[in-house]
């Protein structure tokens, strides 16, 4: 019923994700919304999520930033460590996706999408083909149009956490969800 809302995975943290494996798995890029997935919403770069990109970098990842909001807010996060970025992408627009993987140079099969929500950030990712990963939002923070889609979205986690039972998927992810 909801599955094109599923994500591929979950994880608590961008911060704690085996990337490397994920290197040698043979994915070279990655797209990551911005407010509550790497920072708080609406907040700059922090060290943490500096070190964080930098990190991937050496590993060998291109990384775009995809979100909904203003150039202004996109490329302030964006410019500090020189990567690409799309803003006002309609998420969840598939176009927007596959944009970011024409300017990453990379398909489906070689590119990860982060988001922590489900109706923009999963929807899109999942029709564009590409892996999605749901992460848990940093903080509760959030503007009022999110704080809105947030009970809906714990419906539908409740489902995938049933369906991730039933088939034996990512038991973890299912203890991580929110809800």
């Amino acid at each position: 019923m909801f599955q094109s809302l599923y994500p591929t995975e979950s994880v608590e943290s961008v911060y704690n994700y085996d990337f490397e494996a994920k290197y040698r798995e043979g994915y070279r890029g990655i797209i990551f919304d911005i407010d509550n997935t790497i920072v708080v919403h609406k907040t700059d770069q922090t060290p943490e999520s500096l070190a964080f990109l930098a990190r991937l970098r050496d590993i060998g990842f291109g990384v775009l930033f995809l979100s909904n909001g203003c150039e202004r807010r996109v490329k302030s996060f964006a410019d500090p460590v020189g990567m690409k970025y799309l803003y006002r992408a309609a998420k969840p627009n598939p176009k927007s996706y596959r944009k970011a993987m024409e300017l990453l140079g990379t398909s489906p099969e070689t590119t990860l999408f982060f988001g922590d929500q489900l109706f923009t950030d999963i929807l899109g990712a999942n029709r564009a083909g590409i892996p999605s990963v749901l992460v848990r939002p940093i903080s509760r923070r959030e503007d009022p149009h999110i704080v809105l889609k947030r009970p809906i979205e714990r419906i539908v986690l409740a489902f995938y956490k049933r369906n991730c039972r039933k088939t034996a998927c990512a038991e973890r992810a299912a203890e991580k969800l929110p809800g």
